[in-house]
C-alpha cells in the first residue's frame, strides 16, 4: 500500500498545488487530533464527489469533492466520516474478506500502469461498506467536527445537497445514506473553482451538472463562471430551448463581470449556428482578445475570415 501512495503522488491526476494541500491536510488533522501524523491526504483531479482512506492512512480528496462543499465545515464533515472509517479500523477488516482482497489485487499497480478517472474509481470503490460501518463512521465523524469547532449540522447538508443531483439523473434515487466563514472558505477555492468547472462540463452528465451549477447560482447569483459553465452544459446537450437557456447564461456571466474567455466561445458558436455573423465574429474576437494562445485560436481565426466574407 505505501508503495501505491508513491505512485499516486506521481499520478498525472495528483492536484500538486502547495497550499491547498497545507489547507485540506489542517483540516484532516484538525479532525484526527492525535491521529494527525498518521494522516495524509492526496488531492486528486477527478471531477466526481468522493473522498477514501486506506489503511495505512492515505486519504484521497477528489476535485469533484471540493467543487461540491460549500464550506469548509462541511469538507470537514466528509473529512471526519472518512477518519471515523480509519480509526474505527474498517477499512483493515474489508481487506481480511477474501473479496476485498481480489478488489486488492486488482488495484496493485494501478497507477503506475494506467490512470483513467474509472481506474481511480476503482479504489474508491474497493472498501464499501457495511450500513453498521457507515452508521458508526457518521458518528464518530460528528464527534470530530464538534471537537474542532464545526457545526455538525452542516454534515446533512452535505448529502442534502448530493442528492439533489443523483435525483437529476434519469435513473436517480435518494441517497441512503457553518462553523467556517463562506466567504473566506470561497476565497480560498477561488483559483481552482474554473479547472474544476472545466471539468465537471466535460464529464458529459448534463442532468447532474445542471442540478449543482442551478444550486451554485442560487447561493452565488453573481459569480460569472457558474453562469458560464451552465451556460456550456445548456450549449452541449442542445435539447429544445437549451441554446437559449445558453445564451442567457453566457449574457448574465458578461453581465456579472470577470467571466471566462470560454464565455465569448460558447456565445460566437451559438450565434455562428444561428447564422448570426456580426455578432458570433465580435464574440469570437472577444474571446481571442481574453485568450490569444487559446489552443484552438487557429480555428476561431478561420471562422472569424468565414464570417467577414
Amino acid at each position: 500500500m505505501d508503495r501505491e501512495e508513491v505512485r499516486l503522488r506521481k499520478s498525472p491526476f495528483s492536484l500538486r498545488d502547495p497550499k491547498l494541500q497545507a489547507y485540506v491536510q489542517d483540516i484532516a488533522c484538525r479532525l484526527a487530533g492525535e491521529h494527525c501524523p498518521d494522516v495524509r491526504v492526496h488531492l486528486v483531479r477527478t471531477p466526481l464527489f468522493n473522498a477514501s482512506m486506506a489503511p495505512n492512512g492515505m486519504m484521497q480528496v477528489w476535485s469533484g469533492l471540493m467543487l461540491r462543499v460549500d464550506n469548509e465545515a462541511q469538507l470537514a464533515a466528509v473529512l471526519g466520516h472518512e477518519i471515523g472509517h480509519y480509526l474505527a479500523r474498517h477499512s483493515v477488516e474489508r481487506l481480511r474478506d477474501a473479496k476485498s482482497r481480489s478488489a486488492f489485487g486488482m488495484f496493485i499497480g494501478m497507477f503506475g500502469a494506467v490512470g483513467a478517472v474509472g481506474q481511480l474509481g476503482l479504489y474508491a470503490g474497493m472498501f464499501a461498506y457495511s450500513r453498521e460501518h457507515e452508521s458508526q463512521a457518521d458518528s464518530i465523524g460528528v464527534l470530530l467536527m464538534r471537537k474542532a469547532g464545526y457545526d455538525a449540522a452542516e454534515a446533512a447538508k452535505v448529502w442534502e445537497n448530493l442528492q439533489l443531483e443523483i435525483r437529476a439523473r434519469p435513473d436517480g434515487d435518494a441517497l441512503r445514506s457553518p462553523a467556517a466563514n463562506e466567504a473566506q472558505w470561497r476565497e480560498g477555492m477561488k483559483p481552482f473553482l474554473r479547472d474544476w468547472l472545466h471539468e465537471e462540463v466535460k464529464r458529459g452528465q448534463h442532468e447532474e451538472s445542471l442540478a449543482l451549477l442551478g444550486r451554485m447560482i442560487a447561493r452565488s447569483p453573481a459569480l460569472a463562471d457558474y453562469r458560464w459553465a451552465r451556460g456550456e452544459v445548456y450549449r452541449l446537450r442542445a435539447r429544445e430551448s437549451d441554446l437559449d437557456s445558453a445564451v442567457a447564461d453566457y449574457l448574465a456571466a458578461i453581465a456579472d463581470g470577470g467571466e471566462p474567455p470560454d464565455t465569448h466561445r460558447g456565445l460566437g458558436m451559438i450565434y455562428r449556428a444561428r447564422h448570426q455573423s456580426p455578432e458570433a465574429r465580435t464574440s469570437f474576437q472577444r474571446y481571442l482578445e481574453l485568450a490569444p494562445e487559446a489552443p484552438d485560436s487557429a480555428m476561431i481565426k478561420s471562422y472569424i475570415e468565414e464570417l467577414t466574407t
